[in-house]
């Protein structure tokens, strides 16, 4: 019996030659042989991680590098491999170790210390994707959140509008942006503290509401514990939450209700 191929990497390559010969010789439509590349693999293993290339085949989105707990080198390992391909990168919860690296290697990258993102933009310029998503804060305190959401709805090619420190503390501050709320296609509301702005904004609009409780507030916030129950405790119906702090979870949410628009 022959030996199994030491890794995907062995035989991908061979398998993908196969299909687009077949493609050439018109035995496969191009929309069948995609179909087949979505079912491979498509990953290459690291001594530390197992890098994902054809999850922009399955997803729409290419991987994303979570950078928290990584050493600067992992990151700028994983950063080159998804660069060569030439869509760039996009790398979360970065700290300045991991960001002072990537600027050593990527001449290009564009550092957000706020959002504590990096971002390499792919070789070809990016086409706009349909909709706009609003991001919305409930007070300044917020804003390392909402820009963690804004830079990733940015790197997966969807227009940002925003409106910021429109809390309940004054609750007439919202309804000064009725008309960009009314215009976006999903709004994500990020709020601590008590974390009723989300509840308000679901009252005003009819699309897609995102709740992101934020770990901002005094003692008894238990780190944005008592934000997140609100959220899910929600009378305004329909207002999905994700987990505390989490822009880029918001922006992916978003983004996929959008995507699935465009299908």
């Amino acid at each position: 019996m022959p030996n199994p191929p030491s890794s995907d990497q062995d035989v991908i390559p061979d398998r993908a030659l196969a299909l687009l010969r077949q493609v050439a010789d018109g035995v496969v439509r191009p929309e069948q042989a995609l179909a087949a590349l979505v079912e491979e693999p498509g990953g290459e293993a690291l001594d530390f991680a197992t890098i994902d290339y054809h999850r922009a085949l399955r997803q729409g989105y290419p991987e994303i590098i979570f950078a928290q707990g990584k050493t600067p080198e992992q990151v700028v390992t994983i950063a080159d491999r998804l660069a060569a391909g030439g869509d760039g990168f996009l790398a979360t919860r970065t700290d300045s170790g991991h960001q002072e690296a990537l600027r050593r290697r990527f001449e290009r990258v564009e550092i957000n210390p706020v959002a504590r993102t990096a971002y390499l933009a792919g070789d070809v310029p990016l086409s706009l994707r349909s909709g706009e998503i609003m991001i919305v804060t409930a007070g300044t305190s917020d804003g390392g959140v909402a820009e963690e959401a804004a830079v990733t709805a940015g790197a997966l090619g969807h227009r940002v509008a925003r409106a910021a420190d429109v809390g309940v503390a004054g609750l007439h501050r919202i309804f000064a942006h009725r008309a960009a709320l009314a215009a976006a296609s999903v709004v994500i509301v990020i709020a601590g503290m008590d974390g009723a702005l989300p509840s308000v904004v679901g009252g005003l609009v009819g699309v897609p509401v995102i709740a992101v409780p934020t770990s901002v507030g005094y003692g008894a916030s238990f780190g944005g514990v008592a934000a997140l129950l609100a959220m899910l405790n929600s009378c305004a119906s329909g207002v999905t939450v994700v987990n505390i702090d989490n822009g880029f979870g918001a922006a992916m949410a978003a983004a996929r209700i959008l995507r699935a628009r465009e299908t």
